[in-house]
């Protein structure tokens, strides 16, 4: 994984394969990737990639939690996929339980994660940003603490 340099992906293919690179370093233990990005840049993709790495089955029909805010997977690790982009106040995070998925281990993946920053652990925090650039390209930032 490049931590340094953002990363071209030419296609949702690559974009998937990439989520799927990144779940393998996953290991027993509490994970949060913060997924940004304009609606359509591929944050759904790179989890779907994520859900394969970790051996969800049928992975390719994860979706978007934007109306549940949080949808569940069993891989070989769970994974949490949460969608806050509706959620306006942070203490509706509290009457989710929110605070019960951080104790872990796990991976959650929380796509437009703004209300829940203050809430989200130091360490194993993985913060992506997607932007889209020509056609399918997208241009893809990561920093790890």
């Amino acid at each position: 994984m490049d931590w340094e340099n953002p990363i071209a992906t030419a296609s949702a293919s690559e974009t998937l394969a990439l989520g799927e690179e990144l779940a393998a370093l996953f290991q027993d233990e509490l994970y949060v990737v913060t997924l940004r990005g304009n609606l359509g840049a591929g944050k759904t993709m790179l989890t779907k990639g994520i859900a394969k790495g970790l051996a969800v089955p049928d992975w390719y029909y994860l979706n978007s939690p934007t109306f549940t805010l949080i949808n569940e997977y069993q891989g070989r690790l769970p994974l949490y996929h949460f969608d806050l982009y509706r959620l306006r106040d942070p203490d509706e995070l509290f009457e989710l339980g929110f605070n019960d998925y951080l104790s872990g281990p796990g991976v959650l993946v929380i796509e437009w994660p703004e209300p829940a920053r203050e809430l989200l652990p130091a360490s194993n925090l993985i913060d992506i940003r997607i932007e889209i650039a020509v056609g399918d390209k997208r241009i893809i930032y990561m920093n790890r603490s």
